[in-house]
């Protein structure tokens, strides 16, 4: 989330959709009240302050929805991969999930779990897209594509996929390099760091 400014359903949001925001930063949240009290104050966001784990994200949901949504964003620059493997409260149609672009299929990685991992301003963190894509199989979801900066995947759900989105659903076909330039004026991407990745 950080301020709300940079997030991928903040257009959705001023659409009229309404949703949740979690957030684990208090001036960030702080923030986004300010900035967004109208919205809030109509309903359509809410906002909590959590720093968000693979063992709370169902709790932290449960609070405000369950069982089918439309669209759920997971966005918190590490632990993206165990919060989709842990998802059981809420079964969304799409899921926008971050994935690490430096490692192309076949590379199956992603970093070890850690409940207090904080980005660390490198490119060291989250999972390759083809690390993702086996954990959005076994929960019964497509991969259908990727930004073209190489930062998001889209999965949606196995039911609602039928003849809309571009086969083969494979990280071969769908995977974007990362091309963090695309999105950061000046700046060509993170600085390197192999941190501690796991083969999944």
């Amino acid at each position: 989330m950080e301020t709300g400014l940079e997030n991928n359903t903040l257009k959705l949001l001023l659409e009229g959709w309404s949703g949740l925001w979690l957030e684990g930063n208090p001036d960030y949240v702080t923030m986004i009240r300010s900035k967004f009290s109208n919205v809030i104050a109509s309903g359509n966001l809410r906002v909590q302050e959590a720093f968000v784990d693979r063992d709370n994200i169902n709790e932290l949901i449960r609070q405000y929805y369950k069982g089918e949504i439309d669209l759920m964003s997971i966005d918190i620059d590490g632990n993206d991969i165990y919060i989709l493997e842990n998802l059981e409260v809420v079964r969304p149609r799409v899921v926008v999930i971050e994935y690490n672009g430096k490692f192309p299929p076949p590379m199956s990685v992603a970093q070890k779990y850690d409940a207090g991992h904080r980005w660390r301003g490198t490119d060291y963190g989250g999972a390759s897209l083809t690390a993702i894509t086996k954990v959005a199989n076994r929960k019964g979801y497509s991969l259908v594509g990727c930004t073209l900066a190489g930062v998001n995947a889209f999965l949606v759900r196995n039911d609602l996929v039928t003849d809309r989105f571009c086969k083969p659903f494979t990280p071969e076909n769908h995977y974007q390099p990362a091309r963090y330039f695309l999105w950061q004026t000046f700046v060509s991407g993170h600085p390197p760091d192999w941190g501690d990745y796991v083969t999944l």
